[in-house]
């Protein structure tokens, strides 16, 4: 993805542009102009997006862990797997955990997660031990949930060598909107800016892969999504399977169905909803059973997710 980002529109155009030069004269100034802008526009927003992501982010999710400390809404979660992940040099050990707790309604779910354990001696993180944990009440905010004995700290080597980083990145920016000046302009300006050039294609290219990226990943807003509502505030029931069918779509040669489903909510009103869902080879008698176990929002009862859909999603904190 960053050979097409960046090299490979700069292969293209240098390529083309040699076999082709341009006549800067007949280039329209202004409209040579409004690309500049726009590929200083382009740019802003690219490397605005990678600070905060890699320096603001980390204050953030420090003030909501320390937020959550005194505003969270306690449970007691059982353990139910433990496995330590070696990570050599780290200084702590850490576990993959299946936990099980009752959510912001009262209903049992089931969450992986990560966690790092700074007294490994202590032996809590053990397979049938309980745990205490606070979950955000809005569940707006990232971590939705941590454990009661969380200790957070920013590392500061880490967010020097990631300012350190973005100041590098900036400079070369900069500094190839003067090498291509200095090298292209002929003594006219920005008239060499064009649609093609890479000042212009390369943020364009990298917006869109974080885009796709953050979109297939579901943190488009960088809150939790709507799964995690659902899991954390949602009630769950057995939902009657009327029809199950086709929709004519396939991902990963995988087809998409679309459930029709019927069930009554804790004020016994009787709801119809559509559900679409991706299935696999081995998920297919979901297809013939006459109930499934949904997840609904008390509040929104046209909301709903599988059950275990929702007990497959993780969370590191």
């Amino acid at each position: 993805m960053l050979f097409f980002a960046i090299p490979f529109p700069m292969l293209l155009y240098y390529n083309i542009k040699r076999d082709n030069m341009p006549n800067l004269i007949e280039s329209d100034p202004w409209f040579s102009l409004i690309l500049v802008a726009l590929s200083i526009l382009l740019w802003m927003v690219l490397l605005t997006g990678y600070y905060r992501k890699w320096v603001l982010r980390n204050f953030a999710v420090k003030r909501n862990i320390e937020q959550l400390k005194t505003t969270g809404v306690p449970r007691e979660a059982k353990i139910l797997e433990a496995v330590k992940i070696l990570k050599h040099h780290s200084g702590y050990d850490t576990y993959s955990l299946k936990i099980r707790f009752k959510n912001l309604v009262d209903t049992e779910i089931i969450q992986k997660t990560t966690i790092n354990d700074a007294k490994p001696y202590e032996r809590r993180y053990e397979a049938g031990k309980s745990v205490g944990i606070l979950i955000d009440p809005e569940i707006k905010r990232i971590p939705c949930f941590i454990f009661a004995t969380t200790d957070v700290r920013i590392r500061k080597t880490v967010i020097a060598f990631t300012s350190f980083a973005w100041l590098m990145l900036l400079a070369l920016v900069v500094a190839y909107f003067g090498y291509a000046y200095q090298t292209e302009s002929e003594g006219m300006g920005w008239r060499f800016m064009s649609l093609g050039h890479p000042l212009l294609i390369c943020p364009l290219v990298l917006l869109f892969f974080r885009f796709l990226i953050m979109l297939i990943g579901g943190k488009l807003s960088g809150k939790p999504g709507k799964q995690f509502q659902l899991k954390f505030k949602g009630i769950e029931t057995r939902a009657k399977l009327i029809k199950a069918s086709e929709t004519g779509t396939y991902i990963n040669e995988q087809p998409m169905i679309d459930f029709e489903l019927e069930f009554l909510d804790n004020h016994r009103q009787k709801h119809v909803v559509h559900l679409r869902k991706v299935i696999g080879i081995l998920q297919l008698d979901m297809t013939k059973q006459e109930y499934l176990s949904i997840f609904y929002l008390k509040d929104n009862p046209q909301k709903i997710a599988f059950a275990q859909d929702l007990n497959e999603i993780n969370g590191e904190f």
